[in-house]
């Protein structure tokens, strides 16, 4: 990938002040920057197979405050592979010390408004393996974020109601920490389900 088509697609998708910052890193540790369709179970990540080139995946559709820490989330992954290679944890004490230098940076800037500035320096005490797992973090993203202005998520209706995921149906239970157990309907199989994850009314209201 040319640094021409990188620089394409970092400033379609980043705030304008970090893109010459996170085109540089990409030329300390080149990788294949590629954007998916939005997935549900995650925003972007990291990936390294013999003989092929380090491909950094993002979700299309994220705010741009979310792609850039996104963005520096797994780069911090890459760099860490580049000077580790496999040996450590995939969230262990190498990236944390990682994502926390390479968002340090970005957080001298003045990009975030002041309460997402706040929340992000205290998730980067001790960061965690998805900024999901942080919910007033989450909230912030979404806050500053117009496509999620009219989204439901899952926290947001009462327990006992049914809702769906794509095309499955599930019923919503008890709250367990950051997630709720839910049934799903065709399989009576329980799963845990992120609090915040988005969703759809089922039935859909009528019109």
């Amino acid at each position: 990938m040319s640094p021409t088509h990188t620089e394409s697609l970092l400033r379609k998708h980043l705030p304008e002040i970090s893109v010459d910052y996170c085109l540089d890193l990409w030329k300390r540790y080149p990788f294949v920057l590629q954007l998916k369709k939005s997935r549900t179970t995650r925003v972007g990540d990291f990936c390294m197979r013999q003989g092929s080139a380090p491909i950094i995946t993002l979700n299309q559709d994220l705010s741009p405050f979310l792609f850039l820490v996104t963005y520096i989330h797994e780069f911090s992954h890459h760099a860490v592979w580049m000077v580790y290679g496999r040996k450590p944890l995939p969230h262990g004490k190498e990236w944390k010390l990682a994502f926390k230098t390479f968002m340090e940076p970005i957080m001298g800037m003045n990009i975030f408004p002041p309460d997402l500035q706040a929340r992000l320096s205290h998730h980067l005490v001790n960061p965690k393996a998805s900024s999901f797992s942080d919910q007033k973090l989450t909230a912030l993203f979404r806050k500053y974020d117009q496509q999620w202005a009219e989204t439901l998520i899952l926290q947001q209706i009462a327990e006992g109601q049914t809702f769906r995921i794509k095309s499955r149906v599930f019923r919503k239970g008890k709250k367990r920490r950051t997630r709720f157990e839910c049934v799903e309907l065709r399989t009576g199989r329980l799963y845990l389900v992120p609090a915040d994850l988005p969703i759809t009314e089922f039935p859909p209201p009528e019109s």
